[in-house]
């Protein structure tokens, strides 16, 4: 089991009063899944992923990714784990606008400080047809580019997960398409995929699909 949540609960607190975003929540994903999450707005969604990616502590319950509690780790060693197991893939890209493609997709050996990624970052690049664009900033590229190119980001490391929130929101059918795609072989290549999406037909090329509502599980759909 890749990725397990024990009665994880999460409750966030504002001047008028707590919101529980993830509510007693247990959900299993196993090495080579692909599982998309789909529910109505704030029913916990991105708090899930957050809990996941080592980026979010439970309040109470238990998050093991690859069999370990990210969140009993030092901040420094969690930051490393997450880049070495943990991709992460955004509906807003979250490029560094003033670096290349080339430079994006190495920012994550910047945690691990691995070197000798270069070749990979250039291989990855290829593979999502972006060679013609390797030097260009995020401001040059189109919406379908700059996905491409996170994506290429968050598989650099060879993580067993990603993590993808709305990944195809901002794109066009062919787009969309595309990086569903490359989720799905992803994930038949053994890696695991956790997508959060509203896109029914995203949803659709998943394995499983789950339902939350009030940050629980919703057992009614």
């Amino acid at each position: 089991m890749l990725v397990e949540l024990q009665d994880a609960r999460k409750t966030y607190r504002g001047g008028s009063g707590n919101v529980v975003a993830v509510d007693g929540l247990s959900l299993s994903l196993d090495a080579g899944e692909f599982v998309a999450v789909q529910g109505p707005s704030g029913c916990g969604k991105s708090t899930l992923l957050l809990l996941v990616g080592g980026l979010l502590a439970p309040e109470s319950g238990n998050v093991l990714v690859a069999g370990e509690d990210p969140y009993s780790l030092s901040a420094d060693s969690r930051s490393k784990f997450r880049a070495k197991n943990i991709g992460f893939v955004f509906q807003q890209f979250h490029l560094i606008p003033y670096l290349s493609v080339l430079d994006n997709v190495l920012a994550p050996s910047i945690a691990t400080r691995a070197t000798g990624l270069d070749s990979r970052a250039r291989e990855l690049i290829d593979r999502f047809g972006l060679s013609h664009r390797i030097q260009h900033v995020p401001g040059e590229l189109s919406s379908g580019e700059r996905q491409r190119t996170a994506l290429a980001r968050a598989l650099l490391n060879q993580p067993k997960l990603l993590l993808a929130d709305e990944p195809t929101g901002n794109l066009d059918a062919d787009n969309a398409s595309a990086v569903l795609k490359h989720l799905r072989e992803f994930a038949s290549a053994g890696g695991a995929v956790l997508l959060v999406t509203h896109d029914a037909h995203a949803a659709a090329a998943a394995d499983r699909v789950i339902h939350l509502r009030d940050g629980q599980l919703d057992t009614a759909v």
